[in-house]
């Protein structure tokens, strides 16, 4: 048995003259929390409906769980949970009428949906809805209800689009560890995400980009590519009692390459040599400035030094 989950081969979408995806290659091993990112409208979304057989791919090919997406759309579809980036369930149902509604167009026997009913209420905790009209739920506890409805047929991968897109920081982290879960026993979960935090999440993460991949690999791996942390260059974290002075004083110097604001610090990225004392000098002119750390690049550097360096060319 392949251990990838998801394989993908030369994968692309024409939609009249405008290509959306172009030749994707990809693999997704069995049981890993893989990250999909890329800007709103890089194509994110039509690979994930590519791979769940609602949108025919225009060339290339892809399979998930060795089931063709083209050619066994049924066998893709049984195999799969899909959460799409909006609550697409039915508002005028309660919490039992969708799962009951979505048991039923799985095909689960009376009893097997009785049965995984209850388990998945249980899993994703919202029995004390059971009652409520979808419509009614807040933001998060809709997402957890399309989560249980997702998995009522027991799928091995799940395709997560945005899925914490709109929801408070408690309800995303509390999604998250469902989803941690379900990785635990076995689930495979491809998941799309502007988050860099539930980025650091996952095991592997690829980044695409006007319909093209431009990276693909771990963590570490993505901090290596070319041009990521140039040798040339040292990045440091400067805290700063008022951020603003402090960002605007750091783009007027000279030996100050790129500089980002990260909350109450500034991500700076300056030439090789530069002394960190001469730099907090500089800038103390500005504003009070804190500590000044040496650090490697967070995955929001990689991604904007990645997108960057691609709309350059």
């Amino acid at each position: 048995m392949s251990t990838d989950a998801i394989a993908i081969e030369g994968l692309s979408k024409r939609y009249g003259e405008k290509t959306v995806v172009r030749a994707l290659d990809l693999r997704v091993a069995r049981g890993e929390i893989f990250g999909f990112l890329g800007p709103n409208g890089s194509g994110k979304s039509t690979t994930i409906k590519m791979l769940c057989g609602l949108v025919r791919p225009t060339g290339g090919r892809a399979s998930v769980l060795g089931f063709d997406v083209v050619r066994q759309i049924a066998s893709v579809r049984h195999a799969i949970g899909y959460m799409s980036q909006s609550f697409s369930l039915y508002g005028d149902l309660t919490v039992e009428e969708n799962l009951e509604f979505y048991g039923r167009a799985y095909g689960l026997t009376p009893q097997r949906r009785r049965e995984r009913k209850r388990e998945t209420v249980e899993l994703v905790g919202i029995g004390h809805f059971a009652r409520a009209r979808a419509a009614t739920l807040s933001g998060g506890w809709k997402q957890r209800l399309a989560l249980a409805c997702a998995l009522l047929h027991e799928p091995a991968v799940i395709f997560l689009d945005e899925p914490t897109a709109g929801i408070d920081p408690v309800a995303r982290r509390d999604l998250w560890n469902l989803l941690f879960t379900l990785a635990e026993r076995g689930v495979t979960l491809f998941v799309t995400t502007h988050y860099m935090d539930e980025a650091e999440r996952c095991s592997r993460l690829a980044y695409i980009y006007d319909g093209e991949l431009i990276a693909a690999g771990t963590e570490e791996e993505l901090r290596r590519l070319p041009g990521v942390d140039p040798p040339d260059a040292a990045r440091y974290s400067v805290a700063a009692e008022e951020i603003m002075p402090a960002y605007a004083a750091a783009r007027r110097l000279g030996y100050v390459r790129d500089v980002t604001i990260f909350g109450r610090q500034l991500h700076v990225l300056v030439d090789a040599g530069v002394d960190p004392g001469r730099m907090r000098a500089d800038l103390a002119a500005a504003t009070q400035i804190g500590a000044v750390e040496h650090i490697t690049p967070s995955l929001e550097d990689i991604f904007l030094t990645l997108t960057r360096g691609h709309g350059s060319r």
